[in-house]
């Protein structure tokens, strides 16, 4: 499923030919997603201007002059591709060739821009829904989502408070999306390595007694803002699905430390360790024991 870097990656390749656009026809080509479309999804579309795209966590948000938000998420095989009569720009380096097959365009956006934004998916599992922006501290979908790891508000302080009590395993605590939105299972190993922090370790060891910011603390969120910086400049990482909306592969997959890189030597200099993998929470768990404590 793609994290915060790939949902970023998408937000800015869509950003030129939709911000400031008029959606001068949605056509919705099925009756659902993951979850069936509004009754009124494309009358409440048609016509508005997109005066804003934004990003929550892993969910894409384009503001409406009508004062409705276009909530939408990639799920776990969605993409967008964007589409101009005249782009004839040459593929880039990862470039891959999307399927011709056009079943799996469920919609489509036709844009004053002079672009058709396509949105493909062939599990099914992405969604898209119209809220008024109003009502967006009451949409289940955001509701007690964290803060933002590459906000202004996140902090080591921050983090510590967040973790203070809690018993649970580190890695488990920044999954947490309470915790802070956006992260997935790739960054959270990536970002515990480069910390040289064990994802067994307890999460309430990045706070003192007193609440405050341990060490640990200070670099996990240090690591957290490197790697998701990283990522979002290489185009995030492309394993399965996540295409960037040119057609281009990202390739953070190129500097994994850790992630799917299960009896490789470790990357640290000097340690000399092997990178192992686990399951934890259902999900694998790639670290190395000797560097990460």
């Amino acid at each position: 499923m793609p994290e915060l870097p790939e949902v970023e990656t998408v937000r800015r390749g869509l950003q030129p030919v939709m911000e400031g656009a008029k959606i001068l026809t949605a056509e919705a080509r099925r009756p659902d997603l993951r979850f069936p479309f509004q009754p009124d999804f494309v009358a409440r579309l048609q016509g508005q201007v997109v005066t804003g795209l934004g990003r929550r966590a892993k969910y894409l948000m384009a503001d409406l002059a009508s004062g409705d938000v276009l909530l939408m998420h990639l799920g776990m095989s969605g993409s967008f591709r964007v589409i101009k009569p005249d782009d004839e720009a040459a593929p880039g380096e990862f470039h891959y060739p999307r399927a011709k097959d056009s079943a799996h365009d469920h919609v489509l956006f036709r844009m004053s821009s002079g672009a058709d934004i396509v949105f493909n998916d062939p599990r099914r599992f992405g969604y898209m829904k119209v809220i008024a922006r109003n009502a967006l501290d009451e949409e289940p979908l955001l509701r007690g989502l964290g803060p933002e790891p590459l906000g202004n508000a996140f902090d080591a302080a921050m983090l510590a408070r967040s973790c203070q009590d809690k018993t649970t395993s580190l890695k488990a605590a920044l999954l947490d999306q309470r915790v802070v939105a956006g992260l997935g299972n790739i960054y959270v190993c990536e970002a515990l390595h480069r910390s040289h922090l064990s994802p067994r370790r307890i999460a309430a060891t990045l706070s003192t007694r007193k609440g405050e910011p341990t060490d640990h603390a200070k670099r996990l969120v240090g690591a957290i803002h490197t790697v998701l910086n990283d990522a979002i400049k290489a185009g995030g990482s492309s394993l399965r699905d996540h295409r960037q909306t040119t057609g281009e592969l990202g390739y953070f997959q190129h500097s994994f430390k850790v992630y799917d890189r299960e009896g490789e030597k470790c990357t640290t200099p000097r340690c000399g360790g092997t990178i192992k993998r686990f399951t934890q929470n259902g999900r694998s768990t790639f670290w190395c024991p000797k560097c990460q404590k």
